[in-house]
């Protein structure tokens, strides 16, 4: 199967509005920041299936989005602390299942599974927020509780990491901990330079998101690596609903062409 693989950052910029002066030399009160859908207990409601930080999020005919490949931007990075290089540029050793598991179809990691150009779709009630995103068919279940209580203690680091949420008014926070060492974004795959970037197991990563309109929401991260950078950093992407998409399966090893990067042709493509 050739796999698409995450992706250049849609910074989603807010909407200003501007006061415009009256005649006596007051402004006129600015209008209110537009609502998204709310769910039943009156919190925003995040249910549906979405196109995250991995598409243009210019909708086309029949509700139509464009992927694209999409990668953490270095003008937001902190300065990276002595011996965070190693982590942050790790030279490619030419063993391909070291460099990039994903060609094996090991997992990307959560840092790298939201950049990536699948639809995810979010599943909200009171108690948990559930993410099921299509690439790599992973999910997350959410429980959602009071504001930076703390994460369960003893913690077995995995592929996306330990996550709980809360609400900041408007704002849905998510805060995940306990990550494995791993890939951090595709740069392997937009570089050419004989680098891929890799976080390290300290990675503390939070998402907060709120909605912009009611189907576009702005998803903003922050990266809190100890071990590479000197202090936390954040970026800002995107989200846009899509009411006629669903989710479909996915299953890496079902006709896998690149096993390794060692991609063949398909029939169709040898006729």
């Amino acid at each position: 199967m050739n796999m698409l693989k995450p992706f250049i950052s849609i910074l989603v910029i807010p909407a200003v509005f501007v006061c415009a002066a009256t005649p006596g030399g007051a402004s006129a009160q600015a209008p209110a920041a537009p609502q998204g859908p709310r769910a039943p207990d009156g919190k925003p409601n995040f249910t549906g299936v979405w196109a995250g930080p991995g598409f243009a999020h210019t909708v086309g005919p029949r509700d139509t989005d464009t992927p694209r490949v999409v990668a953490y931007d270095a003008k937001n990075f902190s300065p990276v602390k002595p011996g965070g290089e190693s982590f942050l540029k790790r030279k490619l050793s030419g063993n391909t299942r070291a460099d990039d598991p994903t060609a094996f179809c090991l997992p990307n990691g959560l840092t790298r599974q939201i950049l990536s150009p699948y639809a995810q779709q979010w599943i909200q009630s009171p108690g948990h927020m559930v993410i099921l995103y299509e690439y790599m068919h992973f999910f997350r279940a959410i429980p959602i509780g009071a504001a930076n209580r703390p994460h369960d203690k003893d913690i077995e680091p995995t592929w996306m990491g330990d996550s709980i949420g809360w609400w900041d008014g408007d704002t849905f926070v998510i805060d995940t901990v306990g990550l494995k060492e791993w890939m951090f974004d595709a740069s392997l795959d937009l570089g050419g330079n004989g680098e891929a970037r890799w976080h390290s197991d300290a990675l503390h990563f939070t998402e907060r998101l709120r909605f912009a309109d009611p189907a576009t929401v702005s998803y903003t991260v922050t990266v809190d690596d100890p071990k590479i950078f000197t202090a936390p950093w954040s970026q800002e992407f995107g989200m846009k609903l899509h009411p006629t998409w669903k989710i479909f399966e996915f299953v890496c090893e079902e006709n896998n062409r690149c096993q390794g990067g060692q991609c063949a042709d398909s029939e169709g493509q040898k006729k």
